[in-house]
Parts: C-alpha cells; structure tokens; sequence
C-alpha cells in the first residue's frame, strides 16, 4: 500500500508507542488503540496496519534509528510523543480549496451519530451482519445473538432491534411499504448502500475484524 499522503516521519515515534503497548507488538486492524491513533492523524487504518509491518522489520535507517534511541527508554519515549502532540498544526488535516477540512469516512465511521450518540455507523455495520443471520421474527429483544452483540457494544438491545426494523425499510426483498419516520433511516440506507447488496461473506468478514475495536 502507497504511504498516505498525511504520514510524516514523525509519526513513527506515535507508532513505536502504541507496538510497545502491551501486550507490545503488531495491533490489530481495528483495536481501538490502533483506531484512536488514525483518528487523531486523520489516516485510515488499514495504513497504520501496513506501517506497522515496517515498523516490525526495521527496514529503514530512520525506523533503525528510532527503534536504537526509544525501544529501551520508554520515558524517552512518552516524553517526545507528548511533545510532538503538542505541538503547532500536529493532527490537524490538509484542507481543500476554501479551508474545508477533509474528513474522510472511516472518521465518520467512527464518529458518534448525531441523533443517536450511543451508536457509530461501525455499529450499524455489525448490526447489519447480523440482520442477515436472523429472521425479521428473530429480531427481538430476548433473542441471544441480539443481547450478545448488544453487550459487545454496549448498548441496549432495544437499540440493536431498532435499527434492525430500519434496515428493514431498506431491504428490497422485504417491501415494506409502511410510514418509516427516524433519523435513522439515511445512516442505514447509507450503510445498506455500502454493504448490503454486496458479498455477505465480504460484510460477515468485515464484522468480524470490527469486534477488536470493542474488546
């Protein structure tokens, strides 16, 4: 993968951090530690995770050098990654013509809705895998996978089968025709859009990798 046009040498001292995090070495995809850390340099996730593969193997001089001053000082470490953090322009973005910041859309993945704050459109994928392991009468309240994915994400059920009867609206196979009213409505649609009509194994893989961000 192409290094992100936001990556900065720099960052390889944020990126040391969190590998010596324990348990120290590579993090996965979507841990929340690896996430926050591409939240707050604005670069995808999927980049940090390549980026720690060099990291690993030390394939460059500045990756050497960084590895030989900090690997055996962490003081050093958390020291001069809190001064970096500190400093002038640090994680704010590139911006567009008339001073628009780029937000891309695992920031808004990420992000809590705005109407309903308990939940990310991340969530909203995961519910989404499961809607189509169910059956719209299995899409209550009592029914183990709901309250299981529930705790995992610490909502309420009541949330997961909410947002279930929304995707419902947006599943062309169902043909509701009935008044649909809720903020819901265009986050799932967007997310059906995204995900829905593709490869399921595709979505349940997804869903799978997503869970590291809530353990």
């Amino acid at each position: 993968m192409a290094t992100h046009p936001l990556w900065s040498d720099d960052y390889w001292l944020l990126l040391l951090q969190l590998y010596l995090k324990k348990p120290e070495g590579m993090k996965a995809l979507y841990s929340r530690a690896l996430v926050d850390l591409s939240l707050e340099l604005h670069i995808p996730p999927k980049n940090l995770y390549e980026q720690q593969f060099k990291l690993r193997h030390r394939d460059t001089p500045i990756i050497e050098l960084i590895w030989d001053t900090y690997a055996g000082n962490p003081r050093k470490l958390n020291k001069d990654a809190k001064k970096l953090r500190s400093m002038e322009g640090f994680g704010q973005p590139k911006k567009f013509y008339d001073g628009v910041q780029v937000k891309e859309t695992f920031e808004r993945d990420f992000s809590p809705m705005a109407d309903y704050p308990d939940l990310k459109p991340i969530m909203l994928v995961m519910i989404l895998d499961l809607y189509f392991r169910l059956t719209p009468i299995t899409m209550a309240e009592e029914t183990p996978e709901v309250q299981d994915l529930a705790k995992l994400m610490k909502i309420k059920p009541q949330l997961v089968v909410e947002v279930m009867d929304v995707f419902q609206f947006c599943d062309p196979y169902l043909n509701r025709d009935d008044l649909m009213i809720s903020s819901l409505l265009l986050p799932c649609r967007e997310i059906w859009d995204r995900y829905g009509n593709d490869n399921p194994e595709k979505l349940s893989s997804f869903a799978a990798q997503l869970k590291e961000y809530f353990r």
